[in-house]
């Protein structure tokens, strides 16, 4: 199955993060592809990339990068599909160069901007824009959620069972 997804990584660095998007996504049987490319080594590549991306049955992308963060913005500047912006924890400023550099982008250039290092929520976000239009998705993702739910509910039973002893000092 060809990709619907494109993740893609300022650098393999970005990878340990990244790979938290690629599970959600191969939880919900999302074809994805994800390559590593630079806004500053091989700019060139990027925007051919981008160009190209519709074409090849890319419809979402999520781009991945820290410190000056230039690439989620180049790649959205060279194509109309949407691009999440992922802002990855990594400088002296934790990530926050990142996020910054990602959310702050000018008219007509919009990236859509998850937490520092949120690659998780980048996927999620992904998965809602495509069920838009793929019922078999949107109920994939239906069940995801419910289990989320699930997971709350019984977390907060199992610290019912937890005794704690409180001391007054």
């Amino acid at each position: 199955m060809s990709p619907i997804v494109s993740i893609i990584m300022g650098s393999t660095s970005d990878l340990p993060v990244m790979e938290k998007a690629a599970q959600l996504l191969n939880d919900l049987h999302v074809p994805f592809e994800m390559n590593a490319l630079s806004a500053h080594r091989t700019p060139e590549a990027v925007e051919e990339f981008a160009k190209g991306a519709r074409k090849r049955g890319i419809k979402v992308i999520i781009a991945a990068a820290g410190m000056a963060a230039a690439l989620p913005g180049v790649i959205a500047a060279n194509t109309t599909l949407p691009v999440i912006g992922v802002p990855v924890k990594g400088s002296v400023l934790d990530g926050v160069d990142a996020l910054y550099s990602i959310i702050q982008m000018p008219p007509g250039i919009p990236v859509a901007t998850v937490a520092i290092n949120g690659a998780m929520n980048a996927a999620i976000l992904a998965v809602q824009m495509l069920a838009l239009s793929d019922t078999g998705l949107a109920e994939a993702f239906t069940a995801y959620k419910e289990g989320l739910k699930k997971k709350i509910v019984k977390a907060n039973e199992d610290l019912k069972e937890v005794k704690y002893e409180y001391k007054v000092n």
